[in-house]
């Protein structure tokens, strides 16, 4: 059996030009234009890169997008201050502060400082305990997406077995509520979970979110399920660096019905997971509908 291969870069575009749809239905009908605020503190490579694409695929879609470059030794009560002047700046719908922040900074209280109701990153507790609670959230990108991808390839999720590798904050534990809102039997196993290939093979969706280089071989995977590659880490191989996921995808795509490949797989939907949090923060913040998307 070979895999299907999910293609998380073309899914990406399809959302985003339907994102573009609604922001013009939202300034057509309403005079709303969602906007997006993304604060970069210090000169992290990866992050400037991250968020120099956030802003480029922000103004793609015709919302407004305002980006924050602080110096790395601004102190926590500046940033503080700039985060509230965000919460109660009216054009700004959505408000991400970029990760990791400078030791100096406690990033827990700066995330917990963003209004809710902004939260495009779905990090502050009040929308991690709604989505716990199967209220209306807004929730972590990177989850949302996947999520998405699966659907896309299995049509409904309803009754399926899942397990997901790894409990963080930031993938585990929120896609793992997901699945349960989509009505998946679900599986949290991580490190200390005994027998960890015995567990992953009795998945028919395997979501791999551990941080490990190819650590989810082949035999571990049943017949015909799918599997949502999440990690992204780079390797040397053959003197050259190399991305490869959580999962080994040679081995894992002879046996799955379907698979994301790293990179072009989950990677391009977190950014525009982020443009569609920040066009329902938008409708919600005006009490609007959402338009489809």
């Amino acid at each position: 059996m070979t895999a299907k291969i999910i293609d998380g870069k073309a899914y990406a575009e399809g959302l985003r030009a339907r994102i573009a749809r609604a922001v013009k239905e939202l300034e057509t009908r309403h005079g709303l234009k969602p906007g997006l605020a993304v604060v970069l503190v210090g000169e992290d490579p990866a992050s400037k890169v991250y968020v120099a694409n956030k802003a480029k695929q922000t103004v793609e879609v015709g919302m407004n997008s305002w980006e924050h470059r602080l110096p790395a030794t601004t102190s926590e009560k500046d940033l503080l201050a700039l985060v509230d002047k965000l919460n109660t700046d009216p054009a700004v719908h959505g408000i991400l502060v970029q990760l990791p922040l400078p030791k100096q900074i406690d990033s827990t209280k700066v995330l917990s400082a963003i209004d809710p109701a902004k939260d495009v990153d779905g990090f502050h507790v009040v929308n991690v305990g709604k989505l716990a609670t199967g209220q209306d959230a807004l929730v972590a990108c990177t989850p949302v997406g996947s999520v998405m991808l699966a659907k896309d390839a299995m049509g409904s999720l309803e009754g399926l077995e899942a397990v997901v590798i790894g409990r963080s904050n930031i993938v585990g534990k929120p896609v793992a509520q997901l699945l349960l809102q989509e009505n998946c039997t679900v599986t949290i196993a991580h490190s200390k979970t005994k027998d960890l290939p015995g567990v992953v093979r009795r998945a028919d969706l395997v979501i791999a979110a551990v941080g490990r280089p190819e650590m989810v071989k082949g035999d571990w995977i049943k017949p015909g399920a799918c599997v949502i590659d999440v990690g992204i880490n780079r390797i040397e191989r053959d003197g050259k660096g190399k991305l490869v996921g959580d999962c080994d995808y040679a081995s894992c795509a002879r046996v799955a019905g379907s698979i994301t490949p790293v990179p072009g797989g989950v990677g391009p939907m977190t950014i525009a997971c982020l443009l569609h949090n920040t066009v329902r923060a938008a409708c919600a913040q005006k009490s609007l509908p959402v338009p489809d998307m």
